[in-house]
């Protein structure tokens, strides 16, 4: 999810962890608690250091091993053990250190039910793992926990930790519903689409609306699926075909060449669907490669370009969303 939801949710599970009365009774173990739900929450996307390196390194880094099965052990040391010490809390470091791993899990859940995903089966599997559930920001889980963080501003800790509880009780449901929800219209899509290999769907922000991708022999086929309300579930569906791209390509000198950059390699190591296009540019040849998955009505949005002069040395390189942050889709 995005930054603000992670911090917000970290928050909101110290405000759970006062459900312990040790924890809500020493103002100083509550304050190690909090900052590590605060920074557990944050961690694993530390990742976004490579930033600095470039998009290409992003990409390839960005939650990978930071999300990955040792990571979910080494953070709750990292992050409790300092904590501990800061706050003059080291009997407790175990339940700082618990509350830091639950911090941290939640983070990697969250990015699981996301479109985009995580290797978080590193080093045992390099696959992107993604259930296509939530958005990137979910306003109905953001607006839950944000109105329960509210209380503390008339209840104490312990009275309002039985809020926080329900708020995350409310918000499983909600997961829970989406979850349904999403394979009910998965399910309905490959009735629509039989012949197809695969089939996925993209959340929009509205509950009542997905984008799809459809992968078939020689195509990949993009659009809408609309549904006239969220409930009761067996609301009819509508799906619209909105664009078809060629699947199939041939690698000819000037494509092969691209896939000596860095980019080009960094962009196959995330994409899923890909498509490309070569056409005579300026002086040379540009080449386009997108991710189909991350289409939305202005085209795709996700891949990397590579311009070459007439001896097909690169020029230029740029690798990235061709969108805004708050246009779609949201991911």
């Amino acid at each position: 999810m995005d930054t603000a939801s992670h911090l917000l949710f970290g928050a909101t599970l110290a405000g759970a962890a006062c459900l312990h009365p040790q924890i809500a009774e020493q103002p100083q173990l509550f304050g190690a608690v909090l900052a590590a739900t605060l920074i557990g929450s944050h961690a694993p996307d530390f990742d976004t250091i490579t930033r600095l390196r470039g998009y290409a390194a992003y990409l390839r880094y960005h939650r990978g091993l930071t999300h990955a099965v040792p990571a979910w052990f080494v953070w709750p040391f990292v992050i409790s053990l300092p904590l501990s010490s800061l706050f003059h809390v080291w009997e407790y470091w175990p339940i700082v250190a618990m509350w830091s791993f639950i911090a941290v899990m939640l983070h990697i859940g969250l990015d699981w039910l996301n479109a985009y995903g995580v290797q978080a089966g590193l080093p045992f599997t390099s696959r992107w793992l993604h259930r296509d559930v939530l958005c990137l920001f979910d306003p109905v889980l953001f607006g839950i926990h944000a109105a329960v963080l509210s209380s503390w501003w008339w209840l104490d800790r312990q009275e309002a930790s039985s809020l926080f509880v329900a708020a995350y009780a409310l918000s499983l449901l909600y997961i829970f519903w989406r979850w349904r929800t999403c394979s009910k219209v998965l399910r309905l899509l490959r009735q629509q689409f039989p012949d197809a290999a695969h089939h996925q769907l993209v959340p929009e922000l509205s509950l009542c609306r997905w984008q799809y991708v459809v992968e078939t022999e020689d195509c990949y086929l993009t659009g809408w699926v609309t549904q006239a309300a969220p409930f009761p579930m067996r609301t009819p569906l509508r799906f619209d075909c909105h664009a078809r791209y060629k699947k199939s390509f041939s690698l000819n000198p000037i494509i092969e060449r691209t896939l000596e950059t860095d980019g080009v390699r960094a962009f196959h190591g995330f994409a899923e669907r890909v498509v490309v296009q070569a056409q005579q540019w300026k002086d040379g040849y540009r080449v386009v490669w997108n991710d189909v998955r991350f289409w939305h009505r202005r085209g795709l949005s996700f891949g990397v370009e590579v311009e070459l002069d007439e001896q097909l040395n690169v020029v230029k390189t740029k690798l990235g969303w061709g969108k805004k942050g708050w246009e779609p889709p949201y991911v």
